[in-house]
């Protein structure tokens, strides 16, 4: 057993879904499970139907799900002759399953909202790809993940029921044992058949519990990049390949803001020690990057960069010692709220957070205003090094102006103003 995932970049146009076609067929086995994004930017197009949708302005989300739903029909159209027709009936369920709720008024909250009509992104590009493989011969089954992945009602960062999505997930594979299945990542559902999502970047995160679940040789991720960098090229000119990381350092860099893998995904594939293979889909016969247990001997500095961060200064209200009990409250806090600091750092009398700006940060603000004076700092870049030199510190921090380091031997965060 094989896992494929293909993200959004790999499937956003006519020739890069034949490309997957012809991947599939010279790389790939059965039987396998084929793991697809939405395309393109799908989901970021769904997300302004969701902002137009809940703010009041009913013609304006469906006419932007117009545009969605015209896309991929054209797509199709180029893709697909003798299986254009039930693909679009199976699509038509899913456009109806979009309107109906479009022509509603919103009475839940906003994240609930969110999964119901961005989870249809996956469910857009895989039956097209689904029906594109026959179209080219090669048979397989495509499978609704939301009637196999059980998860809780927390929306928009879903955790997964491991005992009912296992047995769900191995029950309905068994059924077709010879075949190649093709399903979404990212996405879902409650026990109320309500579609959730796993977080953004969630695919990874669906492929490597189908590979734990099913005891899976190894998990491919295509990518439109060679091999996982050491930093974003565009940003730093010193990035270089990295043909071998271990699990833990890839959840090093996945704690610290890098974008390479979910940070949910390592954690499945390392209890069965299942190796995950980042290849590039343009340039298949690369070496990529294999991760896995095995640590390197020695891996170059590896940066994190991180735009859009507020500093969220607490202070004790009656100047005592940041305790116990102040503590306490403030990691309860940010349980409740689904919330992730990308730095914490203590003193006498206050606590230092930095997190990305949004909601969660917003909602921490006001819910700490309960115990402490909170002051906000937006409009702030973080930069975290790993495996840093001093020379390292001396480049990046010159002539910026910065608000806080904090520094371990194997690793510094500086935080400045953008």
């Amino acid at each position: 057993m094989e896992i494929f995932k293909f993200g959004g970049a790999s499937v956003n146009s006519v020739e890069r879904i034949q490309n997957l076609g012809n991947l599939v067929k010279e790389y790939g086995q059965s039987p396998m499970v084929i793991i697809v994004s939405a395309m393109g930017k799908t989901t970021n197009a769904l997300e302004k139907v969701v902002e137009a949708f809940f703010s009041g302005k009913k013609e304006e989300a469906i006419q932007l799900f117009q545009a969605i739903k015209q896309q991929h029909i054209n797509t199709t159209k180029y893709l697909l002759v003798k299986e254009f027709n039930p693909c679009f009936a199976q699509l038509s369920d899913f456009f109806t399953e979009a309107e109906w709720m479009l022509h509603d008024q919103p009475v839940r909250e906003w994240d609930y909202y969110y999964d119901q009509l961005v989870c249809l992104g996956e469910l857009f590009s895989t039956t097209i790809i689904s029906f594109y493989l026959k179209e080219v011969g090669i048979p397989n089954q495509w499978l609704d993940v939301r009637d196999l992945i059980r998860t809780d009602q927390n929306f928009r960062d879903a955790n997964i029921d491991w005992e009912i999505s296992t047995n769900q997930i191995k029950q309905q594979i068994s059924k077709y044992p010879k075949e190649i299945i093709v399903t979404q990542g990212f996405i879902g559902a409650t026990d109320e058949n309500e579609s959730t999502t796993l977080g953004r970047e969630g695919s990874d995160y669906t492929a490597a519990v189908f590979a734990h679940v099913l005891d899976a040789e190894k998990v491919v991720i295509w990518k439109d990049v060679e091999a996982v960098m050491s930093a974003d090229p565009k940003v730093f000119p010193e990035a270089t390949p990295l043909p071998e990381l271990s699990f833990q350092e890839v959840l090093e860099m996945s704690f610290y803001g890098a974008q390479v893998i979910h940070p949910k995904t390592i954690q499945p594939l390392f209890k069965k020690g299942i190796p995950l293979y980042v290849k590039c889909f343009t340039n298949p016969n690369t070496a990529g990057t294999v991760i896995h247990k095995k640590q390197p001997k020695e891996l170059p500095p590896i940066w994190v960069h991180k735009k859009s961060q507020v500093l969220l200064e607490l202070k004790t209200q009656d100047y005592g010692f940041v305790g116990e009990a102040p503590m306490r409250a403030l990691y309860n806090w940010l349980e409740n709220i689904q919330a992730k600091p990308n730095l914490i750092q203590s003193g006498a009398i206050s606590v230092q957070l930095v997190m990305d700006d949004g909601s969660r940060m917003e909602k921490l603000a006001q819910i700490a205003g309960s115990l402490f004076d909170v002051q906000v700092m937006k409009q702030l870049e973080l930069l975290t090094i790993r495996n840093y030199t001093d020379e390292l510190i001396e480049k990046y921090a010159a002539n910026k102006p910065i608000l806080l380091i904090q520094q371990t031997p194997k690793t510094v965060q500086i935080l400045y103003q953008s």
